[in-house]
């Protein structure tokens, strides 16, 4: 790990001070409303935001705070790595990319050429939530009793308790999934760790 230098510490608080302005613009308030919402001055907000006066820890608390986000979130550096390659699992056909805003999620891309299964016998059902999105083609995401085609540019967002499986109709169709840590987990328990989307 590189040492911080005092480039770096610049670096951060000019960020800080940006962040601050933009959260204070998404908002739609003014300087005046943020000062009020997070009881400091109006000049003493402008001069944060400007670099003309030092960055505290009792007055970046308190904005985080009026500016409805933590500490941690006002004061994180800039991911170095904003682009993410995709692991390649030929075997199942899928493209994995993990998601570091939401550790343990992760994103699949997959094409689907077989139809779901027909008996209920083989619907999964484990702990988790599954979000997906049909790329081209379309999908029945068969979920409990209940057979629902999902067409290019839907989406479906379910819980895994119900038992659940889902492949193509009338041809190929390739579907995006998002899946949460116990969601990934189960499916990769189930059936030789294949993942139904």
């Amino acid at each position: 790990m590189a040492p911080v230098t005092h480039d770096d510490d610049d670096d951060l608080d000019a960020l800080v001070r940006k962040r601050i302005r933009a959260l204070r613009l998404a908002q739609g308030w003014s300087l005046e409303e943020l000062a009020a919402r997070a009881r400091i001055s109006q000049s003493t907000l402008s001069r944060i935001e400007t670099g003309r006066r030092r960055l505290a820890l009792d007055s970046l608390v308190t904005l985080a705070r009026a500016l409805d986000t933590t500490l941690d979130q006002l004061v994180e550096t800039g991911a170095d790595d904003v682009i993410v390659s995709p692991v390649i699992d030929a075997a199942r056909g899928q493209l994995r990319w993990p998601l570091k805003a939401e550790p343990g999620m992760t994103v699949v891309r997959q094409r689907m050429t077989d139809p779901p299964p027909d008996s209920p016998a083989r619907l999964r059902a484990h702990p988790g939530r599954e979000w997906l999105v049909v790329l081209s083609g379309t999908a029945i995401l068969l979920l409990g009793n209940r057979r629902l085609r999902v067409e290019t540019n839907q989406a479906a967002e379910f819980p895994t308790m119900l038992p659940h499986a889902i492949g193509a109709e009338g041809g190929p169709c390739e579907v995006l999934g998002i899946f949460d840590r116990d969601a990934r987990r189960g499916h990769q328990r189930g059936e030789g760790g294949r993942e139904p989307v």
